[in-house]
């Protein structure tokens, strides 16, 4: 019988009786006693940090999963990894995605622990955690900090971050003053927590938990809310459990349950950065999905939930209709319900004690009544993106989905910060604005896709323009933005062939998005075209010369 508890992974001193006893030894220094020593151990992975506001209660969550796990009969042991502020890290949090994934995972793998509970939340944590937990050889299971609360200015409901950039859009076309900008800044993130829409790290919460890998109803209670907390002790006490008898992230993380978490994706109006995460951690998984099977569980699944920025509400109310739990009650007929997660027990026995979307409430619909049709998430091929790009369709502006216009062409996002700020710009609404060298070679995949409108076109009114580029977006963001596109820029997608003018012809019912360039024209401009340079050195370098593209998920292809 292999090493258990804290005699795992002993220290190579090539003398395992001397590695117990100096480990031991430690410990003793630490107050631990013999016979806590012999308990089950559960590893803690704790990312507390003045860098991520959003996990400013996560030292709490920590204390309560400790809780779970002490009243179970294991000892916790937390370890810190780092984390990802969304809005700290430059120039993206995503372009260290990745290195979260190797440190957990390898951590795991070090450090002698029986089953972890992983604790994350802000927009990249979760899908790096999940990438780790893939590949893990103990159990693994997950939580979050959870949803912010809404607050409120001038009697308008809001909150981060799609009222953030409808705010914003507001300040640049002239109509709040910096007095009033500064005021709407001071009550749009009023508590700890993530954003409380459908953006990335709410949808990744839903994900984790429509996968099998958080205890049911976890995704959804709010940050500063006792369930929460109540929450996170039930997770501390499953990872005992489950270090007594395991149930591996390789069992759970299977082809059914990917199934099952698209249609969740589908439903929510989730995130487009969760096709790129998904992909990652199914090919860590050893599971065959791809961009066709996003588009197909799509077209078969309506939206039903009625959160920004898809819809109008948010993740508190999300929560007191019944969270992901309902949702799936409401998807049951198209789900797999033979699919265990970590509670150990099949889908379609937890469903069974699950009532369906309650009558008095309206925010998680029924397929029969549902929000918006079928299509939520649409995946684009065509001369402009021959191996793929996706668009978020109910966000989009519907007369926008099939459109033919010049483009308007951005080298970079500082490029089109500096020229789209400018209210003398030459553009008109009928333009679609070309933004290249933002993928992930190039720039770590920034969500730099939701270019902003014209100021000048902003000014008069223009709300919506469609924007194609092989950057990401925010899953807070709304517009009719075609994000992805594969092969990128920098390593000669046809992103990097288009001229200012070139005729763009997009098409989202029939999933088009083409360059109107003839092919003796294309190939001179590709004959002369010489890629960007790479980073220097350190961890750009690497990721540079190693990351995927982000139709296979931009994991590292080591990895």
């Amino acid at each position: 019988m292999s090493a258990q508890g804290i005699s795992r992974n002993l220290v190579s001193y090539s003398d395992a009786g001397f590695s117990r006893f100096l480990r031991n030894a430690f410990l003793a220094a630490a107050g631990y006693g013999s016979e806590e020593l012999s308990l089950p151990v559960i590893g803690i992975a704790d990312l507390s940090s003045d860098f991520n506001p959003c996990h400013r209660q996560m030292p709490e969550l920590v204390e309560n999963v400790k809780r779970g796990v002490l009243a179970a009969g294991g000892i916790p042991f937390v370890f810190p990894t780092a984390s990802l502020g969304e809005t700290f890290l430059n120039p993206t949090a995503m372009l260290y995605r990745n290195l979260l994934a190797i440190e957990t995972e390898e951590l795991i793998r070090a450090q002698p622990m029986d089953a972890a509970v992983l604790l994350g939340g802000c927009d990249k944590t979760v899908p790096a955690q999940l990438m780790a937990a893939a590949v893990s050889d103990i159990p693994v299971i997950l939580d979050v900090v959870g949803p912010m609360l809404t607050s409120s200015w001038r009697g308008e409901r809001l909150g981060a971050c799609t009222d953030c950039r409808r705010f914003w859009a507001r300040y640049r076309a002239g109509d709040l003053t910096d007095a009033e900008i500064g005021d709407v800044e001071g009550n749009l993130a009023s508590t700890s927590g993530t954003c409380m829409v459908m953006g990335t790290a709410s949808t990744m919460a839903a994900m984790t938990e429509a996968l099998g890998m958080m205890l049911p109803g976890g995704a959804t209670p709010p940050s500063p809310s006792g369930e929460r907390l109540r929450h996170g002790t039930a997770t501390g006490h499953r990872a005992v459990e489950l270090a007594r008898e395991p149930i591996l992230p390789r069992d759970i993380l299977t082809t059914e349950a990917f199934e099952n978490a698209l249609h969740v994706l589908a439903a929510l109006g989730g995130s487009t950065n969760a096709v790129v995460h998904l992909l990652a951690v199914a090919c860590r998984a050893g599971v065959r999905l791809t961009l066709d099977d996003f588009d197909r569980v799509s077209g078969d699944t309506p939206l039903l939930v009625d959160l920004k920025p898809s819809g109008t509400g948010y993740m508190e109310d999300f929560h007191r209709a019944g969270g992901v739990p309902v949702l799936l009650k409401s998807l049951e007929a198209a789900l797999h319900p033979e699919h265990v997660g970590v509670t150990g027990r099949s889908l379609g026995e937890q469903l069974a004690g699950t009532q369906a979307p309650p009558a008095w409430q309206d925010v998680i619909r029924t397929t029969k009544d549902p929000l918006g049709p079928p299509g939520a998430l649409a995946v684009l091929r065509g001369s402009l993106a021959p191996d793929g790009a996706v668009i978020k369709t109910s966000a989009a502006s519907s007369e926008l989905l099939v459109h033919e216009g010049p483009a308007l062409v951005f080298d970079s996002p500082e490029d089109a910060a500096q020229r789209l700020a400018d209210p003398g710009l030459d553009v008109s609404e009928d333009h679609v604005l070309i933004l290249r060298n933002a993928g992930p070679v190039a720039a770590g995949m920034p969500e730099a896709g939701s270019l902003p409108i014209p100021k000048r076109l902003a000014a008069a009114g223009v709300r919506d323009m469609v924007r194609i580029s092989d950057a990401r977006m925010s899953g807070t963001s709304y517009g009719t933005v075609i994000l992805h596109c594969t092969p990128e820029s920098a390593v000669g997608g046809p992103l990097a062939f288009v001229r200012d003018g070139d005729r763009i012809r997009l098409d989202v019912p029939a999933r088009r998005v083409d360059l109107l360039v003839d092919t003796d024209e294309l190939r001179r401009r590709r004959e002369s075209w010489r890629p960007p340079d790479l980073p220097v050195r350190g961890w750009r370098r690497l990721y540079a010369e190693t990351v995927l593209p982000a139709s296979l998920g931009a994991d590292l292809e080591f990895l």
